[in-house]
Formats: structure tokens, sequence, C-alpha cells
């Protein structure tokens, strides 16, 4: 624990909070925006950073894709709080779910490539990370987050520039 911040898993009441840390950088086009029903299908997933007077400073979830691969996602932090460690100790707790989860293998899409290096990250050089038939298999899912990560067509308008990055745990 921060002694400035905490963390804790995600409520239905943050649902609007999540939304406003991620809607500035929805129009840099840093992260993609979602609708509000798929942050609520997806709360389980995120964790809250929340100041010790009690509010929402920052946000990140974990999204199980397969057996040994899952997802950072939706990482965000209150442009007063961005620089204080925030983002760090999200994703160093995403990190340790991942492997309490039996993952061995954690991704993420991005734009902040030295922030994920300092967290062990590297840029995916194969990108073919899966298996063929794990591939056809992650092909039936309707997450974009997936689409994102099998680099599918659909998706490159969103995702152009970004970095396809992957840690080993």
């Amino acid at each position: 624990m921060n002694p400035t911040f905490s963390l804790r898993p995600a409520r239905t009441s943050d649902v609007a909070a999540i939304k406003r840390l991620v809607a500035p950088l929805a129009e840099e086009r840093i992260l993609m925006a979602k609708e509000t029903v798929a942050y609520y299908e997806s709360l389980q997933e995120f964790r809250i950073a929340e100041s010790s007077e009690g509010e929402v400073i920052g946000c990140g979830a974990l999204h199980v894709m397969w057996e040994d691969l899952a997802e950072v996602r939706t990482l965000a932090a209150a442009d007063s709080w961005r620089g204080r460690g925030v983002g760090h100790v999200l994703v160093e707790n995403l990190l340790e779910e991942a492997r309490a989860l039996g993952v061995s293998r954690v991704f993420c899409l991005t734009f902040e490539v030295d922030f994920f290096k300092r967290h062990g990250f590297e840029v995916m050089a194969d990108q073919s990370a899966v298996d063929p038939q794990v591939y056809s298999e992650l092909l039936r899912s309707h997450d974009e987050g997936v689409a994102e990560f099998l680099d599918l067509a659909r998706v490159k308008p969103n995702t152009l520039g970004n970095t396809r990055m992957i840690k080993q745990l």
C-alpha cells in the first residue's frame, strides 16, 4: 500500500469514474473508450486506485484471454496523479493477479512502451504468440481486446501506432 493511495476491486459505483479517467486518453487516442455496458460487464477485472480522500485516481484491468495468456487493459491515472506511482502499483497488482490465476504471459497494446518496459514487458518480436489451434479458438471471441491481440483488420483503425508487448511471468 502507498501512503497516499490504496488499491481495491472495482465496484459498480466506480464505472462513471473509470469513464472519466478514460475519456481524455480516448480523445488523445491513447486508450479506446468503451460503451458503459462493457465496463459493467468487465467490472470484476478492474482494480481501482483510490486516494486517501476517497477519490478514484486510477484504474486498470486484467482480462484473461486463454489458459496461459491475459491482457493488461484500460490502465489510466488521473492527470494530477501521473508520475506518482499509480500506474506502477496498478500494473504490479495486475501481474500478481495474473500469477495467482496461473497465467504465464501478459500482453498489452500500448503507446507507453517505456513504461511497460520498466515493468518487464518486451515488444513482441514474434507476432504469432499463440499456436494456430488456439488462434482459431480466439477468433470466436467477441472481445475487442482479443481482436487487438490477434491484430485483426477490423480493429486496425483504432490501434494504429500502438505497440504490442508481452511479459513472461
